[in-house]
């Protein structure tokens, strides 16, 4: 867990509106990862800075107990030819917790270190939360993937 201030993002993916809610976001954002990789979405945004995926979760309506808005998609340089069934987000600078995620991405090293977060004691600014799944993440079965907690 160590502090970090990352630079303003802005996102294009897939999105959903979910809560934690028991049987939401559980069944959602599996879903919604599928939907993702089936639809081959990262080849169809364009103007990609790189390959790194983002999963952002904002938009929430209090804390993680209150519904949020969460997209899959890819940092964009500017905002051409943006698909209609995609989502834009714009992530300003700000300050965040890092955590790290490691192990087999696809089952519960993702879920396994958000139940760290949601017990730890952090001042959250339930802004926008981000999981960064950059080179680390490539063999996702034993992967790392970056999670930042947007803090006050």
């Amino acid at each position: 867990m160590t502090s970090t201030k990352r630079d303003e993002l802005t996102i294009v993916g897939l999105s959903i509106r979910t809560s934690n809610d028991p049987g939401k976001a559980d069944n959602d954002i599996p879903k919604l990862w599928h939907r993702f990789m089936d639809e081959n979405t990262v080849n169809r945004i364009p103007n990609k800075v790189d390959e790194t995926l983002y999963a952002i979760y904002t938009d929430y309506e209090g804390d993680h107990t209150q519904p949020y808005t969460m997209v899959i998609g890819c940092n964009v340089s500017k905002l051409d030819n943006i698909p209609e069934d995609m989502t834009v987000k714009m992530i300003p600078e700000s300050n965040y917790t890092l955590f790290t995620a490691k192990g087999d991405l696809t089952k519960d090293a993702v879920i396994n270190t958000w139940m760290k977060i949601w017990n730890a004691n952090l001042k959250r600014a339930y802004t926008t939360d981000i999981e960064v799944y950059g080179e680390k993440a490539m063999n996702p079965k034993d992967g790392e993937a970056e999670i930042l907690v947007a803090t006050e």
